[in-house]
C-alpha cells in the first residue's frame, strides 16, 4: 500500500486500536473503507472485542513500563478504572483478563469495580 497521506494520517490510530490496514481491493463488508477526494485509498480491519482488551493491556503496561501485575494497588484500581470507561468488562471473560495481566484475583478486580461506583456516587451525592 502506497504512503498516501491518509495512510499515513490514520497509521497512529489504526496500531492504537490494534486493527489492520488493508488495501480498498481487501475490504470485506466488516470493513470500514475510507475515501480521498471520492477515491477508495485504504481499508480498516477493526479487531475482535477480545483482542482489543489484549492490546489495550499491552499499551497500558508499555505506558507504566512494567507489567501490570508489578504495579502497586493504586495504580492497579487506576488500570481497572480506565479498563471500565473503555468497556473492558463488556467483553466475554474481561474480568478473568484484566485479573490475570493484574496478577490478582476475580473478587479484587470486582472490589475495584465497586470501590470505584461507590466513588463515583459519593462524588455525586456531593455535587461534585
Amino acid at each position: 500500500m502506497s504512503e498516501h497521506p491518509l495512510v499515513a494520517a490514520v497509521k497512529p490510530l489504526v496500531d492504537a486500536m490494534g486493527a489492520e490496514l488493508l488495501g480498498p481491493a481487501q475490504a470485506e463488508v466488516d470493513d470500514v473503507v475510507l475515501s480521498w477526494e471520492g477515491e477508495d485509498v485504504l481499508a480498516v480491519r477493526l479487531p475482535q472485542l477480545s483482542e482489543s482488551l489484549d492490546h489495550i493491556l499491552v499499551a497500558m503496561e508499555r505506558r507504566h513500563g512494567m507489567p501490570l501485575a508489578e504495579l502497586d494497588r493504586k495504580a492497579k484500581q487506576e488500570v481497572v478504572r480506565i479498563l471500565e470507561a473503555r468497556g473492558a468488562f463488556s467483553v466475554r471473560h474481561g474480568v478473568e483478563t484484566v485479573a490475570g495481566a493484574l496478577g490478582v484475583s476475580r473478587f479484587t478486580v470486582y472490589n475495584y469495580l465497586n470501590r470505584e461506583t461507590a466513588l463515583s456516587r459519593e462524588k455525586a451525592a456531593k455535587g461534585e
